[in-house]
């Protein structure tokens, strides 16, 4: 369940409401906003539900208790109505601007990594990606230059300005790659490796979470959940796409998912047309579609010469494709920024002339 503390409710009002929680062997987790505090109950509620909602809802300073009827607490928009703005670096991602994440599939040199770095940020680009560690289906096919690769992205960054996002794949190499990176991203094959989800939620590092190729929406967020709960509300979560039937693109790309999910949860949301896909011919539109149905951002891939790449060149935009497509998506947000994320009606209120009122 939420309480939502009234406007010119005391501190001492809210720590009385925190005491009653916790006393019930609850815990009592604060989201702060502009106007007011929300403090969120977590734990086994159902065993006190009525007479914890009776006794909150008498109590100096609330002004509302509404249960949650999502399974995810932390990460609900029920929990949290405002959307959340994760900033690094100077880049604000969430807050209405567009982000645009690039740069290679697999960190394969330094020259290359510097140089495909200058190229997108000339372009465009926001955000700085490249693999130091990579999962790969083949055990045989290359496996990234590990610290080497992350010290070249760190080299890119300082060069350019921009943030980094990397991924990392067990919680043994949170630390390291936190030390390198600006952005932890846990991939569609550890979306449920819930011990590297704590272990990204401790690291006081923002997190992009991927959805995993045959997760539902409520998985996913569940998933998320795992990193909030563990004391990180800085995550971002990522379409790639899901496994179908179809076999002419290398997954199915999901784009329901961005609407539904800025209803759901007030956590950005960014689209990942490459890996959607798997054919270059098909990022731009795919990204075009994504911007239009309301994304945070993209992340696509981007090489000096992608027929020679040795992870995903299929996939793999050139340095003018690239630029042509972030020209095309700039106009495109431009067009839709402001015709997207209608206003969300929690549980209990009634929207009133455009604002939602209890």
């Amino acid at each position: 369940m939420i309480i939502v503390m009234a406007t010119n409710a005391t501190e001492k009002e809210a720590d009385n409401v925190r005491d009653e929680i916790r006393q019930r062997g609850l815990t009592a987790h604060d989201n702060y906003g502009t106007q007011r505090v929300v403090i969120a109950v977590l734990g086994d509620v159902a065993p006190v539900r009525d007479v914890l909602m009776g006794k909150l809802s008498v109590m100096p300073g609330v002004e509302s208790v509404t249960p949650i009827s999502r399974p995810y607490k932390l990460t609900s928009r029920e929990s949290h109505p405002e959307d959340t703005v994760i900033e690094v670096l100077g880049t604000k991602v969430g807050n209405g601007n567009l982000t645009i994440m690039a740069g290679p599939c697999s960190i394969e040199g330094r020259d290359m990594m510097l140089e495909t770095a200058q190229a997108v940020a000339a372009s465009g680009a926001t955000i700085l990606r490249g693999g130091a560690f990579k999962p790969r289906t083949s055990p045989y096919a290359f496996q990234g230059l590990g610290i080497e690769g992350l010290k070249y992205l760190a080299e890119a960054s300082k060069l350019t300005g921009l943030p980094t996002i990397t991924e990392v794949m067990e919680p043994s190499q949170v630390d390291v790659v936190a030390e390198h990176s600006d952005i932890l991203q846990v991939g569609t094959r550890n979306m449920q490796n819930y011990s590297l989800l704590t272990a990204v939620g401790k690291a006081g590092k923002p997190v992009m979470l991927k959805r995993g190729y045959g997760a539902t929406i409520e998985e996913w967020l569940m998933a998320a959940e795992y990193i909030v709960s563990s004391g990180n509300p800085h995550v971002i979560l990522c379409e790639r796409g899901i496994r179908t039937f179809e076999t002419y693109t290398r997954n199915t790309l999901d784009l329901t998912a961005v609407p539904l999910l800025h209803h759901l949860t007030h956590l950005p949301v960014i689209v990942d047309p490459s890996h959607a896909t798997g054919k270059r011919w098909l990022v731009k539109p795919m990204a075009l579609a994504a911007v239009a149905a309301g994304a945070d951002g993209i992340m696509v891939e981007v090489h000096p010469n992608p027929d020679q790449a040795r992870s995903d060149g299929e996939q793999s935009l050139t340095f003018d494709q690239f630029a042509d497509m972030a020209s095309a998506l700039n106009q495109i947000h431009e067009m839709v920024k402001t015709l997207n994320k209608d206003p969300f009606t929690m549980p209990g209120q009634v929207k009133v002339g455009g604002t939602s009122k209890h």
